[in-house]
């Protein structure tokens, strides 16, 4: 009889029922006010002098996304077109189109925000620290 190894086999249904259950949250706690859209992944990189935060947003234009800054933190949003033409055959439809936006908390008392910029596909927003008086 040969062994089997349930550990691995546990261990991917878990992550996949995680995965499963993180992409139901999202969906359930969208507002139904607001037509609906999906979020571009966010790396936010912090140094001694700046926060850089980049988003994931290929195929976007300047004139298609949005920044606003609040006390609060970073508000994006944005359209991302479908680039298919109207009478086109789709054998597969991964990456997401349409309205985009993202929520970023982050306290900006003490930051000073730089024209965002796009590059390789990608939002760049820096944020100067600024420095305490003496």
């Amino acid at each position: 009889m040969r062994s089997r190894d349930f550990s691995s086999w546990v261990w991917g249904d878990a992550l996949a029922l995680l995965q499963h259950a993180e992409r139901m949250q999202q969906h359930l706690l969208r507002s139904t006010a607001q037509p609906p859209c999906w979020e571009p992944p966010v790396d936010i990189i912090e140094t001694d002098t700046d926060i850089t935060v980049v988003l994931a947003v290929p195929g976007v234009g300047p004139d298609d996304v949005v920044v606003r800054f609040d006390p609060d933190g970073i508000a994006i949003s944005g359209l991302r077109p479908f680039p298919a033409a109207y009478r086109s055959r789709i054998h597969r439809l991964e990456i997401p189109y349409g309205r985009f936006a993202r929520r970023i908390r982050l306290s900006l008392h003490a930051l000073e925000p730089l024209t965002p910029r796009l590059e390789n596909g990608c939002l760049i927003l820096t944020l100067n620290k600024l420095r305490e008086a003496p």
